[in-house]
């Protein structure tokens, strides 16, 4: 029976060690916290799941709560005016819904699920030291774990990583009370709400600890007027500085979440990160080699909602490369399973990176085209299901033109 240790007890590393489960690999994870600190913990994570990542889950049984948790069915983008109306505003459904659970609800679930299925728990955190010690007791370790002292283990890839530096400052709180969207009051949508030049607001059904509720997740541009979370203030602080930006810049919203309150002391999150690409392999000093898998080697911004659908893939990629192996799991076959994931993720990361980017004159044609036709609002919104179809249409001006002329002819 073939050894593997998981460092981390995240969304990629936990289904990873899940699923090798299911073909009798012995399996280790390492984790910092139990199930109970993890849902008794602080929100870890904006996430918005779409179809192709649930699939995964569904299909090797972990998708615990998909019957209690509000799908979301569509998504908006508004874009603000000035004088606080809308300057565009228009909404798609995707063509199978997507869910949202808090990490804190799903890791915790998945740590137990683990043992239950004769998985061996280890609550302890791992610095590089212990790591070089357990690496030569197992055929194959694997860092899931995306912050902390291991993450240096991984060097940067320059050509892979155009920023130094965060791009957006990040403010999450989870929130009861908010209501509908007046215009689909009969489904639910992810919101992608447009400041230009300050930031972005997403609205996410989302289920967590105390049942249904929604993600208020502002992505704001360093030292702009979104960027006002840098004193880490208490939660209730937190959640009255988010309304009232809502309410500053964008009205709309701020009326249905004017009663909101927090989920829990533990509903909000505040930072910001560099996203990065990393060489897949980390040597540690006594030459034994380990496998760096989803944010720990590709770690995009998340405003484009790709996080958890990334460690989902990641996962299930990293799984059908270890079954489809014989031989010792060295640094060739490393880099190539990595590369066959960045075959997938890099063209999440082009698309990433260039939303941070002030929209170039044939995305906001793009955006502006969908108000108006359902045919390239609909590619748009399910672009977020599988990015790999950016780069066919969105990415380029010129393949833009040409779909968006041939969605503007007459269907006959």
């Amino acid at each position: 029976m073939r050894k593997v240790l998981i460092v981390g007890a995240g969304q990629s590393g936990l289904q990873l060690a899940l699923t090798l489960l299911e073909h009798d690999f012995e399996v280790t994870v390492m984790s910092a916290r139990t199930p109970e600190e993890i849902r008794d913990g602080r929100v870890m994570s904006t996430q918005a799941q779409f179809e192709p990542a649930l699939a995964h889950e569904r299909n090797h049984g972990l998708n615990l709560w998909e019957e209690e948790t509000t799908p979301f069915e569509g998504i908006g983008v508004s874009i603000a005016a000035p004088d606080g109306s809308r300057a565009l505003d228009w909404v798609a459904k995707l063509d199978a819904p997507g869910r949202s659970v808090d990490q804190r609800v799903k890791m915790a679930g998945w740590l137990e699920l683990f043992e239950e299925r004769g998985g061996q728990l280890v609550i302890h955190g791992v610095t590089t030291a212990d790591l070089d010690k357990l690496a030569g007791m197992y055929d194959l370790t694997v860092v899931a774990a995306g912050k902390g002292e291991l993450v240096q283990l991984f060097d940067r890839d320059p050509a892979r990583s155009p920023y130094t530096a965060p791009q957006r400052m990040l403010s999450v709180v989870y929130a009861h009370g908010v209501g509908p969207r007046p215009e689909h009051p009969d489904y639910t949508a992810v919101r992608f709400n447009i400041i230009p030049e300050a930031g972005e607001l997403f609205m996410i059904p989302c289920l967590t600890t105390t049942g249904n509720c929604d993600i208020l997740f502002f992505e704001g541009i360093p030292g702009g007027p979104l960027d006002v979370f840098g004193d880490r203030p208490d939660p209730d602080e937190h959640l009255r500085r988010t309304l009232e930006l809502m309410r500053t810049y964008l009205p709309w919203e701020y009326e249905r979440s004017r009663d909101a309150v927090m989920t829990d002391p533990g509903g909000s999150l505040i930072g910001g990160y560099t996203p990065v690409v990393r060489r897949p392999v980390g040597e540690l000093p006594s030459g034994n080699v380990v496998l760096g898998m989803a944010d720990v080697v590709v770690a995009n911004d998340p405003i484009t909602g790709q996080g958890s659908n990334n460690a989902t893939h990641c996962a299930e990629m990293y799984l059908q490369e270890i079954l489809a192996h014989d031989g010792p799991f060295d640094r060739a076959w490393m880099e190539r399973t990595f590369e066959r994931y960045w075959h997938y993720a890099q063209h999440v990361t082009d698309w990433t990176n260039a939303m941070l980017q002030p929209p170039p004159p044939h995305v906001l044609e793009i955006i502006g085209a969908a108000s108006q036709n359902p045919v390239v609002a609909r590619r748009f919104v399910n672009g977020f299901a599988d990015p790999t179809d950016f780069q066919h249409w969105f990415m380029d001006p010129e393949k833009a033109a040409s779909f968006l002329a041939e969605a503007s002819v007459p269907a006959r």
